[in-house]
């Protein structure tokens, strides 16, 4: 007969165990997520678990596996961007998702301002965290590098414009941004626009490089010239995308189509194209880039380049798993292709 537990305790690994009719160590290595455990006992441990109501001590875990069973992404943005453009919504579903399979717990910061990175960059140590993912990060910045120092597994969100040491554990998880800029530029030429813009995203970053460079790259390969003066560069925001639009139309008179560096941005380009009493597509078309939701909602929907942002969270959650658990993996570029809708 199983001795009653006193009120108010926890239910002990030894009780799960009992429960689930296996040993002790099989209880713990279900709970430390191993995979030498069969099908139906971790089954068994699991119901018991359930059962219970058993929650793993993760302190004394730690002293054992030396894990925190926590990661971090870290957002080089402020709150306002985080929480209000939809990439960043869709990275967090993909990541919350893809760890909600795993042992591991998310924790997010936004280290933009000198405060929020100092608060990051003390918590980011093998005693608070076993991993971290970086998104948005902008130039040269010195995160990864001092992840790099602390030992610290990283997976970026995107490539960075900075050398990364080839000798510690990174990896990076990306879109095929200059491909997909590529696509855009050629369907533009393709629907016969002659004279055609590019409001571009932030030049401190990778994608927005990329994407600059897809767009060249799609007019020089036409045999068209590539103009500086039909570039202006925007920071990913809808009033960056306004107020570039804007400038545009006062220096290139002839232009009849814009590629947008992000859907975000065209809907400023598309604001400011409606107040110059420009018709869209009929006068001007524009094709962005993401496929965000508030491309559908767009006036008029947006004619857009796709790229999977909840699968770029999922594969930098699954790339982080794996590079913590010591398993050689590789980096990850997804693809992208063109949605068409009434703009373009």
């Amino acid at each position: 007969m199983t001795r009653a537990r006193p009120p108010g305790t926890r239910p002990t690994l030894d009780e799960v165990a009992a429960r689930a009719g296996v040993g002790r160590g099989t209880v713990s290595r279900v709970v430390n997520g191993s995979a030498q455990v069969s099908p139906q006992a971790r089954e068994a441990v699991q119901r018991a678990i359930d059962e219970l109501g058993y929650v793993p001590n993760r302190a004394a875990r730690a002293l054992v596996t030396r894990r925190t069973d926590s990661v971090a992404l870290v957002v080089s943005e402020s709150e306002e961007r985080v929480f209000g453009e939809p990439f960043f919504a869709g990275v967090v579903r993909g990541i919350s998702a893809e760890l909600a399979t795993t042992p591991l717990q998310l924790w997010l910061a936004m280290a933009q301002r000198p405060a929020e990175r100092q608060r990051v960059e003390h918590h980011l140590t093998t005693q608070h965290v076993d991993g971290v993912m970086l998104l948005s990060l902008h130039g040269a910045d010195p995160l990864p590098a001092m992840l790099g120092e602390r030992g610290l597994p990283t997976v970026l969100g995107g490539r960075t414009v900075s050398a990364i040491a080839p000798h510690w554990p990174v990896r990076w998880v990306d879109s095929d941004n200059e491909g997909g800029a590529r696509t855009a530029v050629e369907y533009l030429i393709a629907s016969g626009r002659q004279r055609i813009a590019h409001v571009a995203g932030t030049q401190d970053m990778a994608v927005g490089i990329e994407r600059l460079a897809g767009y060249r790259s799609a007019l020089a390969a036409a045999g068209r010239p590539v103009r500086p003066s039909d570039v202006e560069p925007g920071d990913f925001s809808e009033e960056s995308g306004a107020v570039a639009t804007r400038a545009l139309l006062e220096r290139v008179p002839d232009l009849d189509a814009i590629f947008v560096g992000s859907d975000v941005m065209a809907l400023g380009t598309l604001r400011a194209l409606r107040q110059a009493g420009c018709r869209v597509p009929d006068d001007i078309a524009v094709v962005g880039f993401d496929d965000a939701w508030v491309a559908k909602q767009s006036d008029p929907p947006l004619t857009t380049i796709h790229q999977p942002v909840e699968g770029m969270g999922r594969a930098m959650a699954r790339l982080l798993f794996d590079l913590i658990n010591g398993e050689d993996v590789p980096d990850v570029l997804l693809q992208t292709h063109l949605v068409h809708r009434a703009s373009a």
